[in-house]
């Protein structure tokens, strides 16, 4: 029986199926290209052009492409078997995630992702209470995987991901009490000649901004808010500047407060008041609803029709320019006892991840990640088993790996006054 990656033997390198060969696929596989952890990647997609493209200009015999349906477990499974997979990344969107959790599961191979199962907001307080929350469907197999040895490591990409290996380092250095944790994200990245052009999947933002945004605090668990809720103008480092954020339904909400202790965890999000008109259209007009309606004689959801006529994020790097930060703001009690507040925080520059990589930067750094993970469970330095998040390991080893890389991160010292 195969085991999970956080048990395996690290004399030899490791089979890697990505399920996926969109923006962020395609950028696993050329971050990839450059380390040696593994034996052999392959990467799969509906449309098998796609996947052939992610790998073709890698000149790199380690690489191969094959066709799946991801709807499909039975089909997950075969290619799995078919490529002796010993770990599955999904880098699809969040609707296939039950159907390769499964298949990962099904075939005792380990499982990472980048964004949990969905969730279903509360039927008659949407923005009070949260009803089915992001995850719970994976979490609920937590025993199962476990108990069979094998690693499901979730939410490993940029945020969650990053994000959540910050507030583990911050909580395990940096502070010996922590008030709050919050995910900030913002950008000043322009698209040439597009007046609404997303740099991460329209499917996934859609789902994330405009379902209720989640918080939890201690002692009232978890409660939800209406969308866009909360302004505040937080400044970014690296040039990017002041940018208002706002309450956004994301991971880091549900993950930080399993590992790390903390009183607060909050998400907000830089989406400037354009971005925010345009998704509330479409939630005006019905265009963001998932269920099919019949148009003439086909069946098509509206939001893959609006997927279907933007332009395809992972296409935009010529176009771009601009950086994208990610980062985490930790207040409390520093480890000497005096107050503080901490942003750390990694930015990507477009000009140079297409200049280095060809990837535009949201889906390079979202892509730096997972690889960085997989490599640091490979060689053993990661272990273990069950489903659980990327605060539930030791943040040192992955930070220095990073730093080592020259995907360098950075941390700020933020007035308290501020932030209070």
């Amino acid at each position: 029986m195969r085991r999970a990656l956080g048990t395996w033997d690290s004399s030899r390198r490791v089979n890697v199926l990505v399920i996926g060969s969109g923006g962020v696929g395609s950028a696993i596989a050329a971050v990839a290209a450059r380390r040696s952890f593994f034996e052999r990647m392959t990467l799969a997609d509906l449309d098998p052009l796609r996947s052939a493209r992610a790998v073709s200009g890698l000149d790199d015999g380690r690489f191969a492409s094959a066709e799946l349906d991801a709807s499909s477990v039975e089909a997950i499974g075969d290619l799995i078997r078919a490529v002796g997979a010993d770990v599955v990344v999904n880098a699809t969107d969040p609707r296939f995630n039950p159907q390769i959790f499964a298949a990962a599961f099904q075939a005792r191979c380990a499982y990472l992702d980048m964004a949990l199962t969905l969730s279903e907001p509360d039927a008659s307080a949407p923005y009070e209470r949260p009803g089915v929350k992001l995850g719970d469907a994976q979490f609920a197999a937590h025993e199962r995987w476990r108990d069979a040895g094998l690693l499901a490591l979730v939410g490993m990409g940029v945020e969650p991901g990053l994000s959540d290996v910050f507030a583990r380092y911050a909580a395990d250095h940096l502070f010996s009490a922590i008030s709050e944790i919050g995910v900030r994200d913002g950008a000043n990245l322009v698209v040439e000649g597009y007046a609404f052009a997303p740099t991460f999947s329209i499917w996934t933002t859609i789902e994330e901004c405009l379902n209720p945004p989640l918080v939890w605090e201690r002692g009232r668990g978890f409660y939800t808010t209406e969308p866009f809720s909360e302004p505040e103008v937080f400044d970014f480092p690296e040039g990017i500047g002041p940018v208002e954020c706002v309450n956004v339904e994301h991971e880091e909400v549900v993950l930080i407060p399993r590992e790390v202790e903390c009183e607060r965890v909050t998400f907000k999000y830089g989406l400037g008041d354009d971005f925010i008109e345009v998704l509330k259209t479409l939630n005006l007009l019905g265009l963001d609803s998932k269920e099919r309606v019949r148009v003439g004689g086909v069946e098509v959801a509206p939001r893959d029709v609006v997927a279907a006529v933007l332009p395809d994020p992972a296409q935009l790097g010529e176009r771009m320019s601009g950086k994208t930060c990610a980062g985490t703001l930790v207040t409390g009690v520093g480890s000497d006892g005096a107050e503080r507040s901490v942003y750390l925080y990694h930015v990507a520059d477009n000009e140079q991840t297409m200049r280095e990589y060809g990837a535009q930067a949201v889906v390079w750094q979202t892509a730096i990640n997972p690889v960085l993970a997989l490599e640091l469970l490979a060689d053993g330095t990661w272990k273990g088993a069950g489903v659980v998040g990327p605060e539930a390991f030791d943040a040192s080893p992955f930070l220095e790996r990073m730093r080592a890389a020259g995907w360098d991160y950075g941390m700020v010292e933020r007035s308290t006054a501020d932030v209070a």
